[in-house]
């Protein structure tokens, strides 16, 4: 018999599911296959010109005759050297810098203004300059790819080894514990996952970087191929360069999830 009290508490069943988001593959494939069909449809049926959109099936036509031809891979070598060395050298850097400005005042507050300063700025609007300082050459193209990802490290960096819980570093000190072993004990472990997602934000601004260096000075690249993919208005080739590039963007935050699962398997 059930009760008609008004006052009566009735059990209200939670629905906000803990807020823990639930893997839906199958419904993220199928968003992106309902896109994919439209797009083919559309451009099947005529409602949008092949020049201006070309349908799926001309992308990957051009992908595979880019890739058989060898075309492909000699620019996407190019691209993926250009980052490497400008992202590692980058990243380098401003681990050390932001490591530093976390832990002595008197570098942050050297640094802090120049690096606010500097941040805003769009680095590829000094690749001229360093042209001018540099040469032609793969130099100041690295130079610039480095110069993007260094600022944001830092800041990732800086952020991170602010987050580590003062206690610990106190203790550690009580304890008589060299100052290198705290860093690389203490600091640099509670800092890793701050680290880490600073570089998802600079291997994006090394992959934007390099796209725009190579279409303003260089024969081979991704960037060399899509201006010259515009500039002939081969609308299927520029947008398979796209597609590389995104494919490229893939790859990178696949790695960086494996890395953050590796290194942070400890939280």
């Amino acid at each position: 018999m059930t009760s008609t009290n008004p006052n009566a508490i009735q059990p209200v069943r939670f629905r906000g599911g803990g807020f823990s988001a639930a893997p839906r593959p199958f419904l993220s494939w199928l968003g992106i296959l309902a896109v994919l069909g439209f797009w083919q449809m559309s451009g099947s049926a005529g409602w949008v010109s092949p020049v201006f959109l070309p349908p799926p099936a001309s992308i990957v036509e051009s992908l595979w005759r880019l890739a058989v031809s060898g075309d492909l891979w000699i620019h996407l070598s190019a691209s993926l050297g250009r980052i490497g060395g400008g992202w590692i050298i980058g990243t380098l850097l401003g681990l050390v810098v932001g490591v530093v400005m976390g832990l002595a005042s008197v570098m942050r507050a050297l640094s802090m203004p120049l690096v606010s300063a500097v941040y805003p700025v769009p680095k590829i609007a000094l690749l001229p300059l360093l042209i001018l300082w540099m040469g032609i050459g793969e130099t100041p193209k690295i130079v610039t790819i480095a110069s993007g990802v260094f600022f944001p490290t830092v800041i990732a960096t800086l952020a991170g080894v602010d987050g580590v819980p003062r206690n610990l570093i106190l203790m550690a000190r009580a304890f008589n514990l060299p100052t290198a072993d705290i860093i690389r004990k203490i600091v640099l472990p509670a800092a890793l996952p701050g680290i880490l997602a600073g570089f998802r934000i600079s291997l994006a601004s090394a992959l934007i970087l390099v796209v725009a260096a190579e279409m303003i000075g260089a024969q081979y690249g991704v960037g060399a191929f899509l201006l010259t993919a515009g500039n002939l208005m081969q609308s299927s080739d520029l947008l398979a360069g796209v597609v590389v590039l995104s494919i490229l963007g893939l790859a990178f935050g696949g790695a960086l999830s494996a890395i953050e699962r590796y290194c942070l398997a400890w939280r």
